[in-house]
Parts: C-alpha cells; structure tokens; sequence
C-alpha cells in the first residue's frame, strides 16, 4: 500500500494540517459511466467479470484512498482510509460520504513530517470490530463498540513496529498482517526506524509474533478460502513478486514460494493490496492495474481504471460488487462472483 514517491511529496503541505477537521469531499453525482479497460486475457475471466462490465465513479477529491472494508451493519457501508489526510471516511449503500474517524492514525507535534500519518489497511474481527492499522502510531489497533481503542500490536521484542500497512483475520481469531517502513517519514533510512527489517506478523493470544522477515516490502495480504496458503505481496521495484505461504496446523508459516512474478512487467508499482474471491481466484494490485489470477497462478485479465487501484474490497448486499480505491477516487465495478470479506 506504498504511493509513488512523487505523489507521496506533493501530499506533504497537506498532511501539515492533518489534526485540523476533516471534510469529506463531495460523492460523485454524475450518471454512472463505464470508466476504464478490462484487459481480457484468458476466456475463464468471463466467468469473474461479465463482458458488459462498468467500471464506475463513486467519489473523487481525496488525497489517496486504501484500505477499504465493507460493513454489513446499518444497512451497509464502505470504510477507507486517506493516510494522507489522516482520515477514515463512510460511504454508505445510499451513496451519502462523510468523515468516520479524524485523526485516524497520528496526532503527535511532529505530523507535519509525515507523508503518510493516517490508517492505512482496515479489517474486521469475527465481532465486528474494526480493526486499524496506523502509521504515525506505528500500532495494530481495535475499535471497540463504545469508542475506546485497544491496541493489539505495537512492539516486537521491546522494539516499535515500522509502519503496520495491511491485515487479515484467521478464521482462529489470529491477525496477521505486514509491516514495511513505508508510513515512516524518511522510510528506510529514518532515524526513528527501530527494527532492522520488515517483516509479516501475527497476534494470536496477544502475543506478537514475526512470521517471515524475507520480503523487503511486505504489502498486501490474504488467505486463500481454505486458509490451507497466506499470499503476501512484496512492493519492491526489483522483486514484484506475490509470494505463497503455506499455512500449519499451529498458524506458522512454511517456507514461501514465488506464486506470480511481475517484475518484468512495465510500471513503477510494484505489489500493493490483495484479496481472494471464493473460488480462490486472486485480485492483485499489481504495475499498471488490477491483475486478476486464477488459483493455479494463470493471468486472467488486467482491470485498467483511470487512477491506479492500490487496494480493493468486495461490498453491497451480495458481496459481488468490488470497490477500487485507486490514488484520489473510489470506483466500483460488478462481478459475476462474491469475494472472501471479514
């Protein structure tokens, strides 16, 4: 869930004023038009994603949109985070936007050193409860019912967490999720750095736990449907790779193997955001848009929508509709297929 580094220091003046009241912009009020290509590259993608399918604007105005979780409560409605602006938003099923949560990962005297002090992945636990990774508090957090905070992780081995950036529940109640240093002001060479890796961990019975330290930039993660394998997306420019890992009986992690190499492909992202669909077919956010894979690794097809998706989530009633928080807007497109949400 990195930015380019050229969008990430334009950002910077505005995330100086990043404790101040957010407001959310303005929800799209256009006729929905189709936006975008869908790059068909194999015949069993028409099973996922009709050929009639619109990509459609939802809202547009932020700084950078990730993170998105669906909740089924109230209606429905979708969360995402703006890191840059150190703010979670709603959008409900009735299209109404508003603020959520402000500041939503930072508030300490030194903000305006950061580019990125907000939440970045959201998730929710078998309750309900939301769950949120910060970069300015470089903390695992949890959102409890009556408002109040519980942080769920924060140090490993007496040492601070870089910049936790994505997540995900096991069915056991184990969280797992990755931490580069992206959310750090001078990323890997900042002062305040304290562990000498990043790495993909887990909390289970309240305890941290380091699973892999392997990747240089662990980003997106998730279970396949069984949970039998854990893919974890590396955003490094020299080894855009998903990596597979299979799972134990324990919640530990076997040795990982390379499940789809992009480097090769054009684009200066690497890997960002992950998420499975039921059947266990990968959506990737990969350089140049979203890939979609099958389980057996084959590229299926490439959704190219007008800003780069950097993250996605499945949401409305029947968890068939994917909503793409791509740079400053939020899409959405319809499939033919529900994915796997928390």
């Amino acid at each position: 869930m990195r930015t380019r580094t050229v969008l990430l220091l334009a950002m910077t003046a505005a995330v100086a004023a990043g404790c101040r009241q957010a407001e959310a912009p303005a929800p799209a009020t256009e006729a929905p038009t189709g936006v975008g290509t869908i790059v068909r590259l194999d015949p069993a993608l028409d099973a996922l994603v009709a050929p009639g399918a619109v990509i459609e604007k939802v809202a547009g105005g932020f700084q950078f949109t990730e993170g998105p979780v669906w909740v089924s409560g109230d209606g429905g409605y979708l969360l995402f985070s703006d890191p840059n602006a150190n703010t979670i938003y709603k959008y409900t099923a009735e299209g109404d936007l508003s603020v959520f949560k402000h500041p939503s990962g930072y508030a300490g005297a030194d903000i305006a050193e950061y580019r990125q002090p907000g939440s970045n992945g959201l998730t929710l636990d078998a309750g309900g409860r939301l769950t949120i990774d910060q970069h300015g508090n470089r903390r695992v957090i949890r959102l409890e019912p009556d408002g109040s905070e519980t942080v769920l992780a924060e140090r490993y081995q007496g040492k601070r967490l870089n910049s936790p950036n994505d997540l995900v529940y096991k069915s056991d109640g184990a969280l797992y999720f990755t931490d580069p240093y992206f959310g750090l002001p001078q990323f890997d060479q900042d002062p305040r750095k304290e562990l000498p890796f990043s790495g993909v961990f887990r909390v289970n019975d309240g305890a941290v736990e380091l699973l892999t330290q392997e990747l240089k930039g662990p980003n997106g993660i998730a279970f396949s449907p069984d949970e039998r394998f854990l893919y974890v997306g590396d955003w490094d420019e020299r080894h855009k790779v998903v990596m597979r890992y299979p799972v134990r009986a324990d919640g530990r992690l076997d040795a990982g193997e390379v499940f789809f190499d992009m480097t090769a492909a054009p684009g200066e992202d690497a890997i960002d955001g992950i998420k499975v669909d039921v059947e266990g077919n990968l959506y990737v956010s990969g350089p140049g848009g979203l890939w979609i894979l099958s389980p057996e690794g084959r590229h299926l097809g490439t959704v190219l929508a007008p800003r780069h998706p950097h993250n996605m989530a499945w949401g409305d009633a029947d968890g068939r509709t994917l909503y793409l928080a791509a740079g400053s807007t939020l899409y959405r497109m319809p499939l033919n297929i529900a994915g796997i949400r928390p």
